[in-house]
């Protein structure tokens, strides 16, 4: 029986799901089986996963589009693992990966947790200056996995791992279309059960391949912050506001530049000076260093007008924001 179930929900991904799993086939601990749960898909992944059927114990699953939450349910009630990890499809992992997680399940007995991720070298430009911008303490305030931190670390789906005691108890995510993960990891504690960050326990992540789907991502995001709070109130912390004050603050300047002085378009361009030093330090890559800048501030503005536009739903329109998720989680 293998120590761990990994578990990988897919959707039109199958190079992807290619890279992963040649990445999980040289791991220097093989203590794992790999469940793949084909959410519907029109692009499968059954031919790429065959082909590693001599690398790894690895399971294809097909099944109706549900979403990401119903098809990681799936894949854990075929999972014979002492623990599951949860990994999206648009993730590499290093070869230490499992054995790092397996040193600390064994030694420290917990929970679930989850790691950090990291742009690596073969990533475009864009996709490292995403990274940045959704790791970086400046534009998210450490809630992804960095070990300084605005609030209590919750793990996320793209790197996340609990015991199979703790999916029974809580019988595993809803099926929310955005923010499945987060509602999980809180249901995990309101529970009881301890969760914790394993900073060596890095992964490769590598979103979206453009400003445009970066976007509508993290707009989808700060959408999903409102849902949360209908969910569990005590959820909502000064850090998922910032972006909206953020966009407020912005306008302000803007407006304030156009009719008063354009000394007040300095403060924009001191938070852009920020962003290019602290990812010209990170990555020292000039060219990353300004896609940072566009990076970040389409993160903040995205992430900004989708919390507003959830509030005004919710608070003003008193209509549900999760309904807006169905149709275009995938686009």
């Amino acid at each position: 029986m293998a120590y761990f179930s990994i578990i990988i929900p897919v959707y039109n991904r199958p190079q992807e799901v290619k890279e992963l799993l040649g990445s999980l086939a040289v791991q220097t601990c093989k203590d794992f089986e790999v469940i793949i749960v084909e959410d519907g898909s029109q692009e499968r992944s059954e031919q790429v996963v065959t082909s590693y059927g001599d690398l790894l114990d690895v399971k294809y699953f097909y099944k109706e589009n549900s979403g990401p939450g119903l098809s990681r349910n799936y894949g854990a009630n075929c999972a014979g693992g002492e623990y599951l990890l949860f990994l999206d499809s648009d993730c590499i992992v290093p070869s230490e990966y499992i054995a790092v997680i397996k040193q600390a399940c064994q030694t420290k007995k917990i929970d679930a947790f989850g790691g950090p991720d990291r742009a690596h070298h073969s990533f475009t430009s864009i996709q490292k200056a995403i990274n940045y911008s959704m790791t970086s303490f400046f534009t998210t305030g450490g809630i992804r996995g960095q070990k300084k931190t605005m609030e209590k670390f919750h793990p996320r789906s793209f790197n996340m791992g609990f015991s199979k005691k703790v999916f029974e108890f809580t019988e595993g995510f809803r099926g929310l279309r955005f923010g499945e993960d987060i509602d999980m990891s809180i249901r995990i504690m309101e529970a009881g059960f301890d969760t914790c960050l394993l900073p060596e326990a890095y992964v490769y992540h590598k979103r979206r391949t453009s400003f445009r789907k970066f976007f509508k991502q993290v707009y989808n995001s700060g959408m999903a912050r409102i849902n949360l709070f209908r969910l569990h109130p005590q959820s909502l912390k000064l850090v998922h506001f910032l972006p909206s004050v953020f966009v407020i603050g912005c306008l302000i300047c803007l407006a304030a530049s156009c009719f008063l002085s354009p000394y007040y378009l300095l403060a924009i361009g001191l938070l852009a000076l920020l962003f290019f030093t602290d990812s010209l330090r990170l990555n020292k890559n000039v060219k990353v260093a300004f896609l940072s800048v566009i990076a970040s501030f389409i993160q903040l503005t995205a992430y900004g007008i989708g919390f507003i536009h959830a509030v005004f739903l919710y608070g003003i329109l008193h209509r549900k924001p999760q309904g807006m998720f169905i149709k275009n989680f995938y686009k």
